[in-house]
């Protein structure tokens, strides 16, 4: 990066660092907490049925809402095909979407050994982006991208020669990101990568004698962090307190010890020698096996008193005991705050998870768990995009949401169709799979101090807004807009570039470029301020520089407020 990319205005975008997203937060993104579905709609006087009207026409400015909630990046095409299908309409098209698979690439580029899986990390980020950036099913991938943020598991540690077992794990995530949420903790608890990374795999049977004792870490992370939560929930995902005002707790060591001790005889398939578990790159992409020799038979300790008999086989203390979790009354609530947090705003009120964690416990044909039934819930809630915004309504976007977003707003790509992001997470501060613990990059409850700490509010994504990372993704952004962009005729093969043919035409006309900019990236809104300042730019840029003119403008549009706000 050179320092003239960092000269004039944009030096005072790179200035504003964290303190100036904090106060944009405080003023910006905490919670919506009006709202609620229109219950009874259609239903007439007099005891007659009254057909109800239409859904109202979508328009540009919230389809693109929509489409930053649902997607890597709202695009005008996209937004188009919202207009003409309706909101329901889109969703159930990218539901019938073919699932785009990450392993079958990893496979066909990656090295045979198993040992040298560290080389090949890249080619698993890299089908990460495409698919994330180019894939039809995009809300399915945006909705594994959730997934792999409450559900963790991460190249950084264990994992880092097993990018096999990475692809294939979020394969898994993409393929139930649909379905039913019973069959998708099954799949993840037998998951190769989930049993290396939370060292579930190999767990076995007490023996007093060697000191050997069940490994916890998978039984306490599986309830804590992947379905319940530490405290017992009401159906609105507020705090149920006991008598004296104290959180209710959901489980004891006890408990843990129960589902630790589940969790025993589970391996890598295909084992000659259970304690000596090599892994291969088949072994690493099928469901771990069960081994009866290595499993307590004995009774086990579960949720809500219930005691799972001795003598069971591995399978049926498993499924029975994924079937008590499954049914904890927890599940709904906690899992609809952790999708609506993630897909649409940071503070969603008790009404919004009451609504969506209903469409959880029941899709409305009595099933329990259907992700598509809480994906329609969450997107399609009044709450999710008001008519009249509050000053908490909405979220901070990820950082990495906002790089796809410019990609996929200007037909971002390389020469070689690679996207060579290997350290995506030193880039964006996150990357996929590449969280640096179980924890995820930030926690659903962080709070900045101040206004939002103060109004019990909370900010997850400005627990990376360093002063550190904030400089480099504005850095990374004046790169993609001055340099990787398609007036370069320097570009290397690797180096993904935007394509700003359009606007260079539009270039000597500045409320034209701006107008078609905005439409690009805002959805056609833009606020005075920001219009004036870019205006005020581009009248000091000649007409006969069309390059730096649009560079600027999108530059300035990138790196606003406006942009990295999602209403």
């Amino acid at each position: 990066m050179t320092d003239g990319l960092m000269t004039s205005g944009r030096l005072r975008t790179a200035a504003r660092g964290r303190a100036g997203l904090v106060a944009l937060l405080a003023g910006l993104m905490l919670s919506a907490c009006g709202g609620g579905s229109s219950d009874g709609a259609g239903a007439g006087t007099g005891g007659g049925t009254v057909t109800p009207p239409p859904p109202p026409p979508v328009s540009q400015a919230d389809a693109f809402r929509f489409l930053n909630q649902a997607t890597f990046g709202a695009t005008e095409a996209d937004a188009e095909r919202v207009r003409t299908l309706g909101l329901e309409g889109w969703i159930d098209q990218q539901i019938a979407e073919p699932v785009s698979l990450q392993l079958p690439h990893v496979r066909e580029v990656a090295t045979d050994n198993p040992l040298l899986g560290f080389l090949h990390q890249g080619d698993r980020v890299d089908i990460w982006f495409r698919n994330s950036v180019n894939g039809p099913d995009q809300l399915r991938q945006r909705v594994a991208f959730a997934l792999s943020q409450i559900m963790v598991v991460s190249q950084q540690g264990v994992l880092v020669i097993a990018p096999w077992s990475l692809a294939d794990y979020y394969d898994t995530l993409a393929v139930h990101a649909f379905g039913n949420f019973r069959e998708l903790m099954e799949a993840v608890t037998l998951h190769p990568a989930m049993g290396t990374y939370l060292s579930m795999r190999g767990n076995r049977r007490p023996d007093p004698e060697r000191n050997i004792r069940p490994d916890e870490n998978f039984a306490r992370e599986l309830m804590q962090l992947f379905t319940i939560g530490l405290v017992e929930l009401e159906p609105d995902g507020t705090v149920r307190s006991d008598s004296a005002g104290q959180p209710v707790p959901t489980y004891d060591q006890a408990v843990v010890e129960g589902f630790a001790h589940v969790f025993t005889g589970w391996n890598l398939a295909g084992l000659r020698d259970y304690e000596v578990a090599f892994p291969t790159i088949d072994n690493q992409t099928r469901p771990m096996e069960h081994y009866p020799e290595f499993h307590d038979t004995g009774a086990k300790q579960l949720l809500n008193g219930v005691v799972l008999p001795a003598g069971q086989s591995g399978e049926q203390d498993l499924a029975d005991a994924l079937d008590n979790i499954f049914e904890h009354p927890n599940v709904g609530p906690f899992i609809a705050r952790a999708l609506i947090q993630r897909l649409v705003t940071s503070n969603p009120s008790p009404a919004y998870i009451r609504r969506v964690a209903e469409a959880f416990d029941d899709n409305g044909s009595g099933e329990r768990g259907d992700l598509a039934a809480v994906i329609r819930a969450i997107l399609l809630d009044s709450e999710a995009r008001p008519a009249v915004p509050s000053d908490t309504t909405g979220k901070l976007k990820e950082p990495l949401l906002r790089v796809t977003q410019l990609w996929r707003a200007y037909e971002g790509a390389s020469a070689s169709g690679r996207f060579p992001m290997e350290f995506s997470s030193i880039m964006f501060g996150q990357g996929p799979l590449q969280s640096p613990s179980v924890f995820n990059f930030f926690s659903p409850d962080y709070a900045p101090p101040g206004e939002i700490a103060t109004r019990g509010l909370v900010a997850p994504e400005l627990q990376i807004a360093t002063e550190f990372q904030n400089t480099f993704i504005t850095n990374i952004m004046a790169s993609y807009t001055f340099v990787q962009n398609s007036a370069n005729p320097e570009l290397e093969p690797d180096q993904v570039a935007i394509d700003i043919t359009e606007e260079l035409g539009l270039a000597d006309d500045i409320d034209a470029l701006i107008d078609r900019a905005t439409d690009k990236l805002l959805g056609g809104e833009i606020s005075p301020t920001l219009r004036t300042e870019i205006a005020g730019m581009l009248q000091r840029i000649p007409a006969s520089e069309p390059v730096a003119r649009v560079a600027e403008t999108l530059y300035f549009i990138v790196t606003s407020p406006e942009y990295a706000y999602q209403r």
